[in-house]
């Protein structure tokens, strides 16, 4: 019970600062060009976990685990980081979380095929609703400007991120997970870091009190302790249940959104958390023993 309890406040934790995220990345873009943006507050949150991770240095064990720790920066860092940093330019932040968050429903279909996870009828259910709700934030929700390169950008972010985590987890028993997130954390920020000093200019960034702060708190809650608090969740439990739970963050997204940057809240948004909401639960339902998994584990 305490654990579960645990995995409660831990989930809630990484629903709210993740939904919050967009907006306020949004709000930074204001001030910087989106690589270097990307590169500052991830390098940021790479050096925090590394002094972290520093009393487990024994664990690192980078000589034989880089081709992990660069794989993993690649896919969570750079793809997903870049994808979203750039197509956030182009979409407003509310409807962009929510297209990049039909990752839970590639994340249930991957875990399924590639880390055997089980497959019924109640949980793809739960994954069909939980795209039926996106979908139903997706669809004329905000104003704004809509382009074909944000909503290719958004999908493309959505399928390294779930990627990502497939990945992790056929890992995780490996590599110390502190040091797995430190590692792609801090390899991916300096990679982006590299391309936006060369293809973007610094004398770009505005330095003032909004840009400084959004990027400190974006580099230590959401980034550091984000991440850190998603890996271990999917460590420990099935990829896809944990995976259903982040549905909730693009509502966190467009709530946050509609407070701070004045986008619009529709029918759509209503119709969209009822579906996610059934999601969840029929994602965390237990299997009756009757119910035969589906064919592909």
């Amino acid at each position: 019970m305490q654990q579960q309890r645990k995995t409660i406040a831990l989930l809630i934790f990484l629903v709210i600062v993740w939904g919050i995220n967009w907006p306020l990345s949004k709000i930074a873009l204001h001030y910087a060009p989106p690589l270097l943006f990307a590169g500052i507050r991830t390098v940021i949150a790479g050096v925090i976990l590394i002094a972290a991770a520093l009393p487990k240095l024994k664990e690192l064990q980078f000589k034989r685990l880089w081709p992990v720790y660069l794989v993993s920066a690649f896919l969570s860092i750079v793809f997903y980081y870049g994808f979203q940093t750039i197509g956030l330019q182009y979409v407003p932040s509310g409807l962009f979380s929510a297209i990049v968050f039909l990752q839970p429903v590639l994340l249930g279909i991957f875990a399924w095929l590639w880390l055997g996870e089980s497959m019924y009828g109640l949980k793809l259910a739960g994954l069909v609703l939980g795209f039926l709700g996106v979908a139903s934030l997706s669809i004329g929700g905000f104003t704004g400007s809509i382009s074909v390169q944000g909503i290719v950008l958004a999908l493309a972010s959505a399928l390294s991120w779930a990627f990502a985590t497939v990945y992790t987890k056929r890992n995780a028993a490996r590599v110390d997970m502190l040091w797995m997130t430190a590692m792609q954390i801090m390899i991916g920020g300096l990679v982006l870091l590299g391309a936006g000093s060369v293809i973007e200019s610094w004398a770009d960034i505005t330095w003032n009190t909004a840009f400084i702060m959004n990027t400190l708190f974006i580099s230590v809650f959401v980034i550091a302790l984000g991440w850190m608090v998603y890996f271990s969740l999917i460590k420990e439990g099935e990829a896809g249940k944990v995976g259903s739970f982040t549905f909730l963050i693009p509502l966190i997204s467009i709530g946050s959104s509609v407070v701070l940057l004045h986008e619009r809240i529709t029918l759509n948004l209503v119709v969209g958390l009822l579906l996610i909401v059934g999601s969840i639960v029929l994602v965390n339902l237990k299997q009756k023993r009757q119910h035969r998994p589906l064919k592909g584990q």
